[in-house]
């Protein structure tokens, strides 16, 4: 796949990845890189210049709309809570957009509630809450809409270190439950480890190439599991590329001759 903005700079040069069903992968790139574009490429808000976007074995979406309709659940830094409406409704309104009658979502919706630790908040609106429950009602309401992929841009951000950490292994227990696929994109690169079956790194821009590191450590895993040997030896590989991306790119006069992307293991991005 291959987008930019305009003529005079692009941002993906024939990238290709693949995410396997219930699998949780995480995007690490320099800032400005195109992490984010990727995401609305996915999720059709955007068009690529050439290739596809094809979600399982369904047919490409080649950046439409319509092709992935109801298959791509896209979670903002922003929680994006409508604050007239209460967290009930908040998280009901993915699938009355779907067409999903009332009746049927809400009885859904209230079903999960307590596994994203939301019982008793039905009725509360978004400014009641704090960042942390505001992000669960948005990822609930991402999730009951029964998407194929998730697509989570740096959501816990804005939180402070302990909040983060406590929402970190509270996204690892809901995710253990329902499997969804997820591509998670994120600065830090712990959250990364700790999160990810796969961790892809972007060294340079425009990103021509992603480099897989695979998180071989066992599930259920939790914040202790960042002090492990297999985590350790991960973060510094990862380090390494990065800093190696940051060394590369520091030279202006490096070569432009065009790297080939290596595609991943097996929804796809090509």
């Amino acid at each position: 796949m291959t987008f930019g903005y305009n003529v005079e700079r692009t941002l993906l040069d024939n990238v290709s990845f693949r995410i396997q069903p219930g699998e949780f992968v995480s995007l690490l790139a320099p800032s400005g890189s195109g992490k984010s574009t990727i995401f609305r490429l996915i999720a059709g808000l955007l068009e690529p210049q050439s290739g596809s976007v094809t979600i399982r074995s369904g047919r490409p979406g080649k950046g439409g709309k319509n092709s992935r309709l109801g298959q791509v659940g896209y979670m903002p830094q922003k929680d994006c809570l409508m604050p007239w409406r209460s967290v009930l409704d908040n998280a009901v309104l993915g699938m009355e957009l779907q067409g999903v009658p009332r009746r049927q979502a809400i009885e859904k919706v209230r079903e999960m509630m307590p596994s994203f630790g939301l019982a008793g908040t039905e009725k509360k609106y978004p400014h009641e809450l704090s960042g942390g429950m505001r992000q669960r009602v948005s990822f609930l309401r991402s999730v009951v809409c029964g998407t194929e992929i998730m697509l989570l841009d740096e959501p816990f951000s804005a939180l402070d270190a302990m909040t983060r950490v406590d929402m970190q292994e509270w996204l690892l227990s809901v995710w253990e439950q329902y499997r969804s696929s997820i591509l998670f994109i994120t600065h830090d690169v712990d959250e990364a480890l700790l999160l990810s079956d796969r961790v892809l790194v972007a060294t340079e821009s425009p990103i021509r190439e992603l480099h897989e590191i695979v998180i071989d450590m066992p599930r259920p895993r939790s914040y202790g599991d960042t002090v492990g040997e297999i985590f350790a030896a991960r973060k510094k590989k990862v380090l390494e590329l990065l800093h190696f991306g940051q060394t590369s790119s520091s030279n202006a006069n490096r070569s432009s001759a065009p790297v080939r992307t290596q595609p991943s293991r097996e929804e796809g991005i090509g």
